[in-house]
């Protein structure tokens, strides 16, 4: 049924759900153990995963649908999943840590930005030359995100010297890298969505197990006397929104790979659209966490949109 969707659409389907997942994510890490909340989301991903997987290899010729046929893979063909799931995971550590300080109003337009540092990747080491409009896009993004550091400073964010802000920062500068990475496996590599999907969400297991080990290892708090929690971080709570984090991705990126899958498809566009997600994350922020400024960063969030569409306008 999908196979006739426009890429646009099913872009759409992918932004509405990412920005659930945003929300899911936020609510998730906030007083919680981020390295923990980490491996038990890619955990519960691989287990939604791992079923699939086994139907496939064993009685593939019983799936319905083709779509949905794990394909087996060489060595090779690993090596290059796994490298994904290091590079998603380097960018998921830092976004979770981020987030858990960070008001989603603010951690969520961050994030917004992708396609910025994708144009600024492709300058710096494709040789690219941005049309006169993707320079005009540069500027516009550029001015929302100082109108963003204003906005910052009301609420004691000062963006230069804030280290969770650069951690956002640099977890959206990874997610720029995924996104030109996911162009071409998919497009260069031949990968289909769901066999790049389903090994790529099984190695994030791998991935993050060290960072919990070593988090129980030296950071975890410990019961004292009294039977209270005693430590240099918080304990690990289990909230009903950590189970939801992998479906919600899971689905938000099936819809996105398909999209990219198209060879009609524009990487830049289907970014662009996937990044609209930060709408629902900013309504959600200001309604259900009673975030500060929603009006300013609402302008903040538009300026950046519109920057974003004149950098995706020449593709």
């Amino acid at each position: 049924m999908l196979v006739g969707m426009n890429w646009i659409l099913l872009s759409l389907v992918s932004a509405t759900l990412l920005g659930v997942y945003d929300a899911a994510k936020k609510w998730s890490v906030q007083a919680n153990a981020v390295p923990v909340v980490l491996l038990v989301c890619v955990s519960i991903g691989a287990s939604l995963y791992l079923p699939l997987v086994l139907w496939s290899t064993f009685w593939a010729d019983s799936i319905p649908l083709d779509r949905f046929v794990v394909r087996p893979l060489s060595w090779n063909e690993h090596g290059l999943i796994a490298s994904k799931s290091v590079l998603v995971g380097a960018s998921w550590t830092f976004a979770f840590s981020a987030l858990k300080h960070l008001p989603l109003s603010i951690a969520a337009p961050i994030r917004a930005t992708s396609p910025f540092w994708t144009i600024v990747i492709a300058i710096l080491f494709f040789g690219e030359r941005p049309a006169p409009l993707q320079w005009a896009g540069i500027g516009i993004v550029l001015i929302g995100f100082w109108r963003f550091t204003l906005v910052g400073r009301r609420e004691g964010i000062r963006f230069t010297r804030n280290r969770w802000v650069a951690m956002m920062t640099m977890a959206t500068l990874l997610g720029a890298c995924s996104s030109i990475y996911d162009k071409w496996l998919l497009q260069k590599a031949g990968f289909d969505p769901v066999t790049m999907q389903a090994w790529f969400t099984i190695d994030l297991v791998p991935v993050m197990v060290p960072l919990a080990v070593w988090w129980y290892r030296f950071d975890a708090p410990v019961a004292s006397a009294a039977g209270r929690a005693k430590g240099p971080s918080q304990p690990f709570q289990w909230r009903w929104s950590i189970a939801l984090v992998s479906p919600l991705l899971i689905l938000a990126d099936w819809f996105y790979f398909v999209a990219l899958s198209d060879p009609e498809a524009l990487v830049s566009v289907v970014s662009v659209v996937r990044r609209s997600s930060v709408v629902i994350a900013l309504g959600f922020g200001a309604k259900a966490l009673s975030e500060a400024n929603f009006r300013a960063k609402s302008a903040c969030v538009a300026v950046i949109l519109l920057g974003v569409v004149l950098l995706t306008w020449h593709g």
